[in-house]
């Protein structure tokens, strides 16, 4: 992630002053984030990752919420960036990941970027998932529902050698 991950999240996009990060299960992608912004607000569905995620990084520039991505309940208009890594193949539908697609944009101010990178559909990757949700985004359907949940300046990147896809899009 330091070497790989993280210089691309530099890059990318603006990340700017006020970073949401949606879905840090236990917070290693957060680890890194925080280098980069000085302020981190992330979305953990799961309450024992939340907890020990809050627990962990209480006094830091990390506030951490217990909430779903797709009705997270604060103000929208307010991030300069949105990040997910490595946690849209966790959610269980196509229509459900359109729903946090939409929720991003909300959140996001005018101009702000969505940058994700997540998992391929690829054969190692469903052993790896067996047993639990893998529903990968399909890059082929991926920027007209970007753009259906209201961002533009969509690029997307498949890395064949790593499964994996990264992308980023822009809030109109």
């Amino acid at each position: 992630m330091r070497n790989d991950l993280l210089p691309w999240l530099a890059t990318a996009g603006d990340l700017g002053d006020e970073v949401l990060e949606i879905g840090p299960g236990p917070g290693l992608s957060t680890d890194l984030l925080r280098e980069l912004a000085p302020r981190i607000t992330t979305v953990e569905q799961d309450q024992a990752f939340a907890g020990r995620l809050a627990d962990r990084l209480a006094g830091t520039n990390v506030t951490v919420l217990c909430a779903d991505a797709t009705e997270i309940g604060l103000d929208g208009n307010r991030f300069s960036s949105v990040v997910c890594l490595s946690m849209l193949h966790h959610v269980p539908s196509a229509a459900h990941q359109d729903l946090l697609f939409s929720e991003a944009n909300r959140m996001l101010a005018p101009g702000g970027w969505l940058l994700a990178a997540d998992a391929l559909d690829c054969e190692l990757t469903r052993k790896v998932h067996a047993g639990h949700v893998f529903s990968p985004v399909p890059p082929e359907t991926l920027g007209t529902r970007l753009a259906a949940a209201g961002f533009e300046d969509v690029a997307i990147e498949i890395k064949d050698t790593d499964h994996e896809i990264r992308f980023t899009a822009r809030k109109k």
